[in-house]
């Protein structure tokens, strides 16, 4: 689908009634959600990676009370770790857009992965597949997430992840994964402040940032840097409730978690050739001109920023 007719289509739905439940729809029967195995896999594998950089960082996930930020419509992240033996994890979304039916749907599909969720757990096969099932069976009995979870994981929306009601040095891991580039930059600050609050001396957050164009994965005729090329006036546009786009780089991300008073233990950004060659192609908006080369065609970031013990 072209670009902009996608656009169009998703600003007027944020100003009719009922424009979400169409929205939904819409993804479900014609959009990112028709292949839902395929959209649960990719995310099962971004939880993967998730699971390493939290070795790194020294994170236990069984002892550890973790915070997500953005649920979504399903909650992979949570259940994954579920099954993975957190101690506790919270997920919050801005809205209630957790779907009952895509979340009995998902716990279904992990029966493919219980063998990769062992191994980066280090629990035993048969302890995650007899977990699988029982989660399966209890949402099928129409029990709540939290009731098939024992409580484990708790989704709370609407919940503002920059104002939470949890205490000061509380959580081990706030985390997120393709949620920070469509929040306002503003509103980012204030979350990595919370999490400053409310995050253990020596606790870390975890985040996962696509900074792409997402008009991209739908129309194969433009890049992930094509919205570079806008002003923030052009670029309105097209912004619109339902994939808001901050275009913040990178390096934003990473400055914004230094600002707060993390200290930064990895930062995977780097610019490929393949996006270096897609930016000498193209007009830059001079209102990216605070950046380098470099800095522009970056388009994905995982980091871990630490809370000073």
């Amino acid at each position: 689908m072209d670009w902009r007719v996608k656009g169009v289509i998703q600003k007027a739905l944020g100003y009719v009634p009922g424009g979400g439940r169409l929205h939904y729809m819409l993804q479900r029967t014609a959009g990112g959600l028709t292949d839902f195995g395929r959209e649960c896999d990719i995310k099962v594998d971004d939880w993967r990676l998730m699971m390493g950089h939290l070795r790194k960082a020294g994170i236990d996930v069984a002892t550890a009370t973790m915070l997500e930020v953005g649920t979504g419509w399903y909650p992979t992240f949570p259940l994954c770790f579920y099954l993975a033996g957190v101690h506790k994890v919270y997920t919050l979304d801005l809205h209630r857009l957790a779907k009952p039916v895509m979340t009995r749907q998902l716990a279904d599909r992990l029966a493919v992965h219980v063998s990769l969720i062992a191994r980066e757990s280090g629990r035993p096969l048969a302890e995650v597949k007899a977990k699988q099932r029982a989660l399966v069976a209890a949402l099928d009995r129409g029990d709540t997430l939290g009731r098939a979870t024992q409580s484990i994981v708790d989704y709370r929306a609407p919940a503002d992840a920059s104002m939470t009601s949890f205490s000061a040095s509380t959580l081990d891991v706030v985390f997120s994964n393709s949620v920070l580039e469509h929040v306002p930059g503003r509103m980012i600050e204030a979350c990595f402040a919370e999490a400053m609050r409310t995050l253990r001396p020596g606790g870390v957050m975890v985040h996962s940032v696509n900074c792409g164009d997402h008009y991209a994965y739908s129309d194969r005729t433009i890049h992930q840097l094509h919205y570079l090329q806008f002003s923030d006036e052009e670029w309105d546009r097209w912004n619109n409730e339902f994939l808001y786009q901050n275009r913040l780089r990178a390096k934003d991300f990473v400055d914004m978690a230094r600002d707060t008073g993390f200290s930064i233990e990895l930062d995977t950004s780097k610019a490929t050739p393949e996006r270096l060659a897609q930016l000498d192609e193209m007009r830059v908006s001079p209102m990216f001109s605070r950046y380098t080369r470099e800095q522009l065609a970056i388009t994905s970031l995982d980091f871990i920023a630490r809370k000073p013990r």
